[in-house]
């Protein structure tokens, strides 16, 4: 929104969060981040105001739905224009509304700007993320876990495996009251064999210890409360004891201003992912995506991207008897995740054979890539972030 601000030579007034999603959080933008630094860091690239002026409040506007993956083109050809008849224009959406790729340098530079830098958590939740990280710290180099083990997330995917008739049901159920979730009949198996679905907590345990993790290493889980609870913990606790979340690290006083609200509990567990020695998402949702790109712009630190779709299978021969848990299937895992680590490489385009709106959504998101656009390759062939 700042970049299309700057496209349409608009102001920008501080963005509204959504407060009638899942968790019905009612943080505000101020809450969650510094707003005024924000302002402050973006002025000379676009005015920001926290509210729309007095005299334009009732004013009529322009709500209109921003095509998504959409070049500057088409917003100077097709929204400039409302300006001669609107002095105010309301995006009704506001996530993938411009294009990944194909974008003037100053305006990507603008957006690395923005998210890398513009945007700072709150002074409060800076200084507790921070108190977290220094925490964690003290055990040692530590793995940083987003776990999406969540109510909402297995709720929504429709991803079912390893839980009981009952949860099943439950999440079902939710998924059918759910209105904004369109897709209300999922085959949980299909989702789960073609990499849908995220590694559930005994199967992030098995990837670890793969991976060659001995058991006395640090992990973080960032995650809200695990569906289940401790019952679907104990195969992962029992092989990584030292298994710390915000609430073992903080005290229940230091958690109390934020722990009502489900986003501001969230940018927590990001400073604390971002400050990981090594970041593993067990799903590559939007906070993970985002982990990741923070991660590349201070320069690629090691972030490994579980292929689900391959580990699936695998942990199946595993269950089924086909396949020991041992060296042969640990020499497997190593090998398909040698180049899933996070080194630097240019942003993926649009996956083969895919067309129109597929083809935008099969690109890897820039806020997630940010090779070339935020980063430059120097004479000594190292990458630094401008």
């Amino acid at each position: 929104m700042v970049a299309v601000a700057r496209i349409l030579k608009a102001t920008l007034i501080i963005p509204e969060l959504d407060k009638k999603s899942f968790w019905l959080d009612k943080s505000n933008f101020s809450d969650v981040f510094d707003e005024e630094h924000f302002i402050r860091y973006l002025a000379n690239d676009v005015k920001v105001e926290k509210n729309l002026p007095k005299e334009l409040v009732k004013a009529p506007k322009s709500v209109r739905y921003f095509k998504s993956w959409s070049g500057v083109d088409y917003y100077q050809n097709e929204i400039s224009p409302l300006w001669e008849h609107r002095q105010v224009i309301r995006a009704a959406k506001s996530d993938s509304r411009l294009a990944n790729n194909f974008l003037p340098p100053d305006i990507q530079k603008l957006r690395c700007r923005t998210f890398f830098q513009a945007l700072r958590f709150a002074p409060p939740i800076e200084a507790l993320g921070n108190l977290l990280v220094e925490r964690m710290k003290s055990f040692g180099p530590y793995i940083a876990l987003h776990l999406r083990y969540e109510k909402d997330m297995l709720a929504f995917s429709g991803c079912t495996y390893g839980l009981s008739d009952t949860e099943s049901e439950e999440l079902a159920m939710i998924r059918g009251n759910t209105t904004y979730w369109k897709v209300k009949d999922i085959d949980p198996l299909e989702q789960r064999s073609h990499g849908h679905c995220p590694l559930t907590p005994k199967e992030v345990g098995m990837f670890l210890s793969a991976l060659g993790y001995p058991s006395s290493t640090p992990v973080y889980i960032a995650a809200g409360e695990i569906y289940g609870g401790e019952s679907h913990m104990v195969d992962l606790q029992s092989r990584f004891p030292i298994l710390m979340n915000k609430e073992k690290l903080a005290s229940a006083e230091e958690l109390r201003p934020f722990s009502q609200y489900a986003s501001q509990m969230a940018a927590l567990d990001y400073i604390v992912s971002v400050e990981s020695d090594v970041f593993i998402p067990s799903y590559s949702g939007n906070m993970a995506r985002a982990v990741a790109g923070h991660r590349r712009f201070h320069g690629h630190r090691k972030t490994i991207s579980p292929d689900r779709k391959a580990l699936v299978h695998l942990f199946d021969k595993v269950d089924s008897g086909l396949l020991d848990e041992g060296k042969r299937l640990s020499q497997k895992i190593i090998e398909m995740h040698q180049k899933r680590q996070g080194s630097p490489r240019k942003r993926k385009g649009p996956v083969s054979g895919t067309r129109g709106s597929d083809r935008f959504r099969s690109e890897e998101a820039f806020y997630e890539n940010p090779l070339p656009d935020c980063l430059c390759q120097s004479n000594d062939n190292s990458i630094v972030n401008i």
